[in-house]
């Protein structure tokens, strides 16, 4: 009986393994993830209960027959009849007593956009890539860069991925951008999430007073913000634990059936068959005939069709 060839492991082939490990450690019931999703949650039930209350906070303050009254002479008089804005950010105040004995205010920012000011996150787009990590991650994105590469941001990974999580999100556009696909940034920014609100863009002009409680709720809905993109960050955190582990193995492994057993161990799903699917695609697109039919049309190869071309053995070898 002739004995089964063994698989010889690749770097292409160690890396689709390593895929399958990373989609296991981040599935839907995974603790970590099942975290974010918690966060997630919480913020969207938050949400419009905290904008009806901040809409009636701002209507207290600036009754709607005086946005009404500032709207008719702006309409009459131009940009002399006063300022309006449809804010979607907005400041509220405490008075407290400090450690000296004397009162100040005590001050927090409310913001239903996608670029929350968030404590302990420089970058603004952290809400946003958190919120939309999953269809990110759809695309072959990569929403975790700023966790990645947090200590070496001069890697031009860095820049390339954060360029191209801009763009999917709207916060980096073009003229040449589809505008039958409104983005994130653009949905986010529509006029459910706004107010009218009397004075300028500027939202730290205006400081609406409220009492304690409404104060503690609207930290809690910015607790919300911060535990998504904290839960997030924690996703990664975990997964890239186990991944440079992993790695190490896999580079010492020279067959398949070696990082087979790993996976047996772990209770992780690894078949032979997932290492042919990048492979068979290659075979299907560029056979003779579908080359042939691309050469004709001079179709422009994309970067990705030209490397599964000179990664399949049969082109290689002509």
């Amino acid at each position: 009986m002739q004995k089964e060839k063994r698989i010889t492991l690749n770097a292409e082939k160690r890396k689709t393994i390593e895929n399958v490990f990373v989609s296991h450690w981040e599935r839907e019931d995974s603790p970590v993830v099942q975290e974010w999703t918690d966060a997630k949650t919480t913020y969207d039930i938050m949400k419009p209960e905290v904008f009806e209350l901040v809409n009636n906070v701002v209507r207290s303050h600036q009754p709607q027959e005086d946005v009404d009254t500032i709207r008719e002479m702006k309409n009459k008089y131009g940009d002399s009849g006063g300022d309006l804005y449809h804010d979607i950010c907005f400041d509220f105040k405490i008075p407290v007593v400090n450690d000296e004995g004397e009162e100040e205010d005590q001050k927090i920012n409310v913001d239903f956009s996608l670029e929350p000011s968030l404590s302990g996150y420089h970058r603004s787009s952290a809400f946003a890539r958190s919120y939309y990590r999953n269809e990110m991650k759809a695309k072959g994105l990569n929403p975790d860069y700023d966790f990645q590469w947090k200590d070496e941001k001069r890697n031009p990974r860095y820049y390339e991925c954060e360029e191209q999580c801009d763009k999917f999100l709207g916060f980096q556009t073009s003229s040449n951008d589809d505008k039958s696909i409104t983005t994130p940034k653009a949905e986010w920014g529509n006029d459910d999430n706004r107010i009218w609100v009397i004075g300028t863009s500027y939202c730290h002009s205006r400081q609406f007073k409220v009492d304690e409680k409404t104060f503690q709720f609207f930290e809690k809905f910015k607790k919300s913000q911060e535990d998504l993109v904290r839960t997030h960050e924690k996703i990664f955190a975990y997964t890239d634990e186990k991944v440079k582990k992993l790695r190490l193995g896999l580079k010492s492994y020279r067959y398949f059936d070696q990082a087979k057993a790993l996976a047996d161990n772990l209770g992780i799903a690894l078949n032979e068959s997932v290492l042919n699917e990048s492979s068979s695609m290659a075979l299907s697109v560029y056979s003779p005939e579908n080359l042939a039919s691309l050469l004709e049309d001079k179709k422009v190869l994309t970067r990705e069709e030209k490397i599964a071309m000179f990664r399949n053995p049969q082109f290689a070898n002509n």
